[in-house]
C-alpha cells in the first residue's frame, strides 16, 4: 500500500508544490490549510507522516504537534517554517517535532527526509530486537521501546528513544553530530547538526540528575558525544 501523507499549509502555491512533488514519488497525499483540520483528518485518512507548517490559522503548528504528542499519537512530523530564528525550531522539537525544513526548500530534499523516516521505520519494527541495556541507573528496552531510571518509567518521544537507544548500542564510543544524524535520523546528506544537540539536550533534562553536570551523556568538544558508565558509584549518590 501507498504510503499517506497529510500536508498542512495555508499557502496553497506551496502546498500544491509539495502534493505534487509526493504524489510523483509514489505517495497517497492529503491536503488541509488549518491546525484544527488535522484532527478531522486523523481517523479517515490515517496519516503515515504529516509535513505541517509551522504558521497555520486557528492552531498553529506548535500547537497541533503539542495536542498529538498529548493523544499518544506517534505519526513523525516535518515541520516547515518561514522564521530563521532557531528558537522558533527548537520550539517546533521541543512540542514532538521529529524534524524542520526552513522555507524555501528543495522539494526533492523534504522527499529525501520523508523517505528517510520510512527507511527507518521499516529497519526498526519494534519486535525484532529483545535487548535490554542497563547502563548505571539506566534500563533500556529495545523491544518494549521503554526506558527506566531507578525503576521509573521516564517518557521520551519517539526520537528520543531512538537516539538513545542508539548511543547504548555505540557506548563508550564518541559519536560525531554528523553520525547520529546518519544513525538516528537516516541523513545521507549535510543535515542541521542542531538537532542532535536540542534532543540530547532534551534527553539529559529527563535521565541526568543534573543537566549542567551529565553522567551518562558527554559532550566531546568539536566533535560529539558519548555515552558512559556514571563514573562515580551508584552507592555514592544515595
Amino acid at each position: 500500500m501507498r504510503k499517506k501523507i497529510l500536508v498542512v499549509d495555508d499557502e496553497p502555491s506551496i502546498a500544491m508544490l509539495i502534493e505534487f512533488n509526493l504524489k510523483l514519488s509514489g505517495y497517497d497525499v492529503r491536503c488541509v490549510s488549518d491546525g484544527e483540520a488535522v484532527f478531522d483528518m486523523l481517523r479517515p485518512f490515517r496519516p503515515d507522516l504529516i509535513v505541517l507548517d509551522l504558521m497555520l490559522p486557528k492552531m498553529d503548528g506548535i500547537q497541533v504537534c503539542r495536542e498529538l504528542r498529548k493523544q499518544n499519537n506517534a505519526v513523525p512530523v516535518i515541520m516547515l517554517t518561514a522564521l530563521q530564528d532557531v528558537t522558533d525550531k527548537i520550539a517546533g522539537l521541543d512540542n514532538g517535532a521529529d524534524d524542520y525544513m526552513t522555507k524555501p526548500f528543495s522539494p526533492q530534499e523534504l522527499v529525501s527526509r520523508i523517505q528517510a523516516v520510512f527507511r527507518r521505520i521499516q529497519s526498526n519494527p519494534g519486535t525484532s530486537d529483545n535487548t535490554s541495556y542497563d547502563i548505571g541507573r539506566l534500563n533500556v528496552r529495545a523491544e518494549q521501546r521503554e526506558v527506566y531510571f531507578d525503576g521509573k518509567l521516564i517518557e521520551l518521544t519517539p526520537k528520543e528513544f531512538e537516539l538513545l537507544l542508539f548511543l547504548c548500542k555505540h557506548k563508550g564510543k564518541v559519536l560525531s553530530r554528523q553520525q547520529l544524524l546518519h544513525g538516528v535520523w537516516d541523513y545521507h546528506f549535510l543535515g542541521d547538526t542542531r538537532i542532535v544537540d536540542v534532543h540530547i539536550s532534551h534527553l539529559r533534562d529527563k535521565i541526568e540528575k543534573n543537566a549542567r553536570t551529565p553522567e551518562y551523556i558527554m559532550t566531546v568538544r568539536n566533535v560529539g558525544y558519548k555515552l558512559l558508565e556514571p563514573a562515580m558509584p551508584e552507592s555514592s549518590f544515595a
